[in-house]
């Protein structure tokens, strides 16, 4: 196999666009954190995301731009959810997300609004709400903190529970599975 020649712009900490295939004409801002020596050489870390894409470096989608920067850290610790964080699907105006495990989180401290948000989430995935486990009246108000784990961690994210005085903490309406 032919050795990749890698071009002079292909840096760690260049700023660049980078086009999902399918998406060519789209072009998503980013920074390339990394070059490996592998065939899929550079890591690319699009702005907003934390995790890196692999790709060649002549790949048709990426565009080198001019600057060059230290590559940000990857953020870490505590951190306040956005609708993104929870894959970027609302239910009733509100992030729910759901564990492996099938305990569901809904991103609001107000009950009328997580009821709101837990019926139409269900009704999206087919679950009949009347089932004791998915029950409105089985919601509990909590206090949690989230936390950002490291880029190569199983989950992008973790949720304690914790109280309201705690460093981050954030009322969410939790349905146990």
């Amino acid at each position: 196999m032919p050795e990749t020649v890698l071009p002079a712009e292909a840096v760690a900490g260049r700023r660049v666009e980078f086009a999902y295939y399918r998406d060519q004409d789209v072009y998503l801002p980013g920074i390339i954190t990394a070059i490996t020596d592998d065939p899929a050489s550079l890591r690319v870390r699009l702005d907003g995301t934390r995790s890196n894409l692999a790709c060649r470096a002549d790949y048709e989608g990426i565009r080198y731009l001019d600057q060059v920067i230290p590559v940000p850290d990857l953020p870490m610790g505590r951190f306040h959810p956005t609708v993104r964080d929870f894959d970027g699907t609302l239910y009733a105006g509100i992030p729910v997300c759901e564990f492996e495990d099938e305990d569901i989180v809904l991103l609001t401290p107000d009950p009328t609004t997580a009821r709101a948000a837990l019926a139409a989430y269900l009704d999206d995935h087919g679950m009949d709400p009347e089932y004791h486990r998915h029950h409105p009246d089985c919601l509990e108000l909590r206090w949690v903190v989230f936390e950002w784990q490291p880029e190569d961690a199983e989950c992008p994210w973790l949720m304690t529970f914790g109280t309201g005085g705690a460093d981050m903490a954030v009322q969410i309406h939790y349905l146990p599975a």
